[in-house]
């Protein structure tokens, strides 16, 4: 009877540790949450990829000196996927397979996340709001996806009407880069187009890594184009504008949150001023009028040594929600208790001018809102209220 006994509190020992192991979560211990985040780190937007990590980190440290999310300090491990989508999966296994992380925080890059996410999914790892604006980040529906960004497609279809009627342009022109990434911000000017019952007078591409926009330009200004579409990001937006002025050609450029740096105009100079750009997170300068705007930018130079860009806001704003989703999660996070409480998390406007942001159980994107920027006298400045398309 006694050995009986024995063998029976023996197999519910092991029945009990299995459903521990089984409930516990990737990533949790009892002292820490491991998260991971891939970056461009030594590739084309290395600058965006520092910035990225240091916003994550600023929170982190801000929440850790706080004691952490219900006692658990969080940890932070950074791979380089030097914007290589190959190299952006082998990072993703060792985060998910060595380093064990609980989620994906903030990954750079459209291609990137699409080849990096299957290795996440069939660990269970989230992909928590990446650090691009594809639709694919959230279509198709996948409970272990949540985005912030509103799409580029989104972005410009609701844009480009308001900017065409108040120009009062009759031909309207894109100039995209020849990838899917282009695509997207084409598609979103055509759907904004058709609702005000117009169309592209013109298009034209370049390929990726392009440097000379000498015929595009030319093309675009014997087509007549009065409000030209970019599909560009940070070179390629500069090289176009410049040779347009160059040229004696100045039509309104739009671009999509995408060119939305200062890099634009520190780099483009006089030429750029009175580029628009779409956006959700506003550029934090050092002498912002907001003083809590002003007094963060500050405290992120003060820590890093250098001026704070949207890449820092952005980050910054991703881990300030995946606090606010884990604290509400309780005291013993998982992975479901984690999606339990994203599905009724509101995020409320911050102070880099974000919209508030909501999900649900069929709702993976925070906000589909975004606004118009324009660069003046050397600067961005918001010219217009949050739109959806």
């Amino acid at each position: 009877m006694q050995r009986k006994a024995f063998l029976v509190l023996a197999l519910l020992a092991v029945a009990a540790t299995t459903a521990t192991a089984q409930n516990a979560a990737q990533g949790v211990t009892k002292n820490e949450i491991v998260l991971g985040s891939i970056q461009d780190l030594s590739g084309p937007i290395a600058a965006f990829g520092k910035q990225s990590r240091m916003g994550l980190q600023l929170r982190i440290d801000e929440i850790n000196e706080q004691g952490g999310v219900h006692g658990l300090k969080i940890r932070l491990i950074v791979e380089d996927s030097a914007y290589d989508p190959k190299r952006a999966v082998l990072a993703a296994q060792k985060l998910v397979n060595q380093d064990k992380i609980f989620a994906m925080v903030g990954h750079i890059g459209t291609a990137q996340n699409m080849a990096a996410m299957p290795v996440q999914f069939d660990k269970n790892v989230i992909n928590y709001m990446p650090l691009t604006a594809a639709r694919e980040m959230y279509e198709p529906f996948h409970r272990l996806k949540f985005a912030f960004l509103s799409s580029y497609y989104d972005q410009i279809r609701a844009a480009l009407p308001k900017l065409v009627k108040e120009k009062n342009a009759k031909k309207v022109c894109a100039l995209y880069q020849d990838d899917e990434f282009g695509l997207e911000v084409l598609r979103g000017a055509e759907a904004g187009l058709k609702a005000i019952n117009t169309e592209l007078a013109d298009r034209t591409t370049y390929k990726r890594g392009a440097t000379d926009f000498s015929s595009q330009v030319a093309k675009l200004k014997a087509s007549g184009c009065e409000v030209v579409v970019l599909g560009t990001i940070i070179r390629e937006t500069i090289g176009t504008i410049a040779e347009a002025r160059k040229t004696g050609y100045n039509p309104v450029f739009l671009g999509s949150a995408a060119a939305y740096t200062d890099l634009i105009h520190k780099l483009g100079g006089k030429a750029v001023d009175g580029f628009y750009a779409t956006h959700t997170t506003q550029h934090p300068y050092l002498d912002e009028a907001s003083q809590p705007l002003r007094f963060w930018a500050n405290k992120y130079k003060t820590r890093f040594n250098e001026d704070p860009s949207v890449f820092s806001a952005y980050a910054y704003n991703i881990m300030d929600a995946f606090i606010a989703a884990a604290q509400k999660a309780g005291p013993n996070l998982t992975t479901e208790s984690f999606i339990k409480a994203m599905d009724t998390l509101v995020i409320k406007p911050d102070i880099f001018g974000s919209p508030e942001a909501t999900f649900g159980p069929q709702k993976r994107l925070g906000s589909d809102m975004s606004r118009l920027s324009q660069i003046q006298d050397g600067r961005w400045k918001v010219v217009s209220d949050y739109v959806r398309p």
